[in-house]
């Protein structure tokens, strides 16, 4: 196992630990530590990666960062009812290249995938993202991914990859490996015109912060959906964080962002999940605890997993049809926790992507406004995308 990449956590966060309760979570964990290596990955089931990598920041002005006080939060954290294994592997530092530190964050997410570890990755400019996806290039056909950001980070895709522009990359980089693209919490006044019409024409998702605010758990379905999950600090309002990281006034309070958090961490389909764009400060102790937390709630709900995706056992479920004045709509309902899917109809004389993409996570709203004769918008562009 190649993790020749990775530095060890620092001393001094090592130090802290020591001070700790013994039922803190950092007294849990697995460390990797200059002392002892790399632990045992045998029976872990998340591995959380610090990645010092911010050149491709648009306002990158040669500042170095680390996440000690991170750590720190989160080590002082207690953990709740959980079976889970949980590791640090340190930190991923800068490259000679930004190139040589996306093949290491690549090479690393790849290898914990493979060992059915889902990596958590703290960054660093959300650029980051692309080298995470590529790790999914020679594991799976075609990637969902969603981002949790006030900006839609399209950009343009004929310059460099920056930070505001490595969707854009994504798209349009062999190989084409992207299925859907979900961002939620979007801000309009922070996303041009030509980049909100180009998320309609390709059916992409976007949810307004305003939509989200009013009713969080509409999230879900696209979490649900989710392989990739990529959190930028952005998304977040100043009230909520340090004047450091240079935010809006509006955004996603902690609550919010914690409840996201929970929502991936339930999604079985879930194999990464990021949070990026901290810029550390001396006196910075709200934002590294906001993180903190927000790991805490994506481990919560990976502890919370239910397997209800499976649809071999007809006994797990119960299926509905709604008649609408164009289609007939089959939905199905988990009896053991009563999430809901809509079927979308394969194509036979269309080479798509649906094979693998038959079901999409959907709410019991959607249900009930397809017997109102109101078709769901996600069936709709899901329906769209593969006609095409």
């Amino acid at each position: 196992m190649n993790f020749n990449f990775l530095s060890p956590v620092s001393d001094s966060v090592l130090a802290h630990n020591e001070l700790l309760s013994m039922q803190a979570l950092g007294r849990k964990l697995k460390i990797h530590s200059a002392q002892n290596g790399i632990p045992d990955l045998e029976d872990v089931s998340i591995a959380i990666i610090g990645v010092l990598e911010n050149r491709n920041d648009v306002n990158y002005i040669g500042e170095e960062f680390q996440l000690n006080e991170v750590r720190k939060s989160f080590y002082a954290l207690f953990p709740g009812s959980w079976n889970t294994t949980i590791a640090d592997l340190g930190d991923i530092n800068k490259g000679e290249s930004v190139e040589d530190t996306y093949f290491a964050l690549k090479t690393t997410v790849s290898i914990l995938i493979q060992k059915k570890i889902i990596p958590v990755i703290l960054g660093g400019s959300q650029d980051l993202t692309y080298a995470i996806y590529r790790a999914y290039d020679n594991l799976k056909p075609m990637v969902n991914i969603v981002n949790v950001d006030s900006r839609f980070d399209l950009g343009d895709s004929a310059k460099p990859i920056k930070n505001n522009s490595f969707i854009g990359k994504i798209i349009l980089d062999e190989p084409y490996n992207l299925f859907n693209y979900a961002a939620l919490g979007y801000q309009t006044y922070f996303n041009s015109q030509e980049e909100i019409d180009l998320m309609e024409r390709l059916y992409f998702e976007a949810y307004r912060l305003g939509e989200i605010s009013n009713d969080i758990t509409i999230v879900e379905p696209a979490m649900r959906d989710a392989n990739i999950v990529s959190i930028d600090l952005g998304a977040v309002k100043a009230s909520e964080v340090s004047l450091k990281q240079r935010l809006s006034p509006n955004g996603l309070d902690g609550k919010e962002i914690c409840a996201i958090a929970r929502y991936a961490g339930i999604s079985n389909k879930v194999t990464s999940f990021g949070i990026f764009e901290y810029k550390p400060s001396y006196d910075d102790e709200v934002t590294s605890m906001l993180i903190s937390q927000m790991l805490w709630y994506f481990i919560e709900g990976y502890n919370c997993r239910v397997v209800d995706d499976e649809f071999v056992n007809d006994n797990n479920h119960q299926k509905f049809t709604a008649l609408t004045s164009s289609e007939e709509l089959v939905f199905y309902k988990s009896t053991k926790t009563g999430r809901w899917w809509i079927e979308i109809p394969f194509l036979a004389n269309v080479n798509n992507k649906l094979k693998k993409h038959t079901l999409l996570s959907c709410t019991h709203k959607d249900y009930l406004d397809a017997c109102n004769d109101k078709i769901p918008e996600r069936w709709y562009k899901a329906y769209q995308k593969n006609s095409v």
